[in-house]
């Protein structure tokens, strides 16, 4: 069995249910039925929840107990068998498949465990691609890529590869880039357009 478990933030009026907060996440009898005949495997079954703004959430369970597949059914990485996911007042669960990867690119972020940087490119570049394939301007990107590299701390790593780097800052060149991470569709064209943001701005 998975439990999903959210610490309301301090100050909040009726911090045991989702009274007078804004609801962010909502999760409705979503049930994953993998198989078929005899062969079934029900990953989740009928899960109900809701996260507000400013909660902690935790997902608990022994391994095999669905807590992956709640969370990839989440980031439309997996889709529901049935049920409802509905996030910021869009249920997620019936985009189509232009609506979904408009989703992914404007609203939605992926940080997986590990860095996943792309090591042919510097820091800069790797926190840059999400907006380049986003279509933002060169000189919009270089001034969100330092203002988010200064607020986590990476500014001296934007110049180095991901095997040059210290331990720590490649997971926070992940999250950097991950703030409003699109798919990962024109990668080539998006690349050049990363290096040719970085060499137009000033040092």
């Amino acid at each position: 069995m998975t439990m999903v478990t959210a610490t309301p933030p301090a100050g909040i009026a009726n911090a045991g249910t989702s009274d007078n907060r804004n609801v962010l996440l909502s999760v409705r009898d979503v049930r994953k039925v993998y198989g078929s005949r005899e062969a079934v495997t029900r990953a989740l079954d009928d899960v109900s929840f809701d996260i507000c703004e400013g909660e902690f959430v935790g997902v608990m369970g022994p391994s095999g107990s669905g807590k992956s597949t709640l969370l990839n059914c989440i980031s439309t990485i997996d889709t529901v068998t049935s049920g409802n996911i509905i996030l910021s007042g869009l249920d997620i669960t019936q985009l189509r498949s232009r609506q979904l990867s408009k989703f992914r690119r404007d609203d939605l972020g992926f940080i997986f465990q590990d860095a996943n940087l792309l090591d042919t490119l510097t820091g800069f570049e790797n926190i840059a691609l999400a907006l380049t394939i986003k279509g933002e301007k060169a000189d919009a990107v270089r001034a969100k890529v330092d203002s988010t590299a200064n607020m986590l701390g990476v500014t001296d790593v934007l110049q180095k590869y991901p095997r040059q780097m210290a331990r720590a800052a490649p997971t926070r060149c992940r999250g950097a880039r991950h703030r409003r991470r699109p798919e990962t569709g024109p990668c080539r064209r998006a690349h050049r357009r990363a290096r040719f943001a970085q060499r137009r701005s000033p040092p």
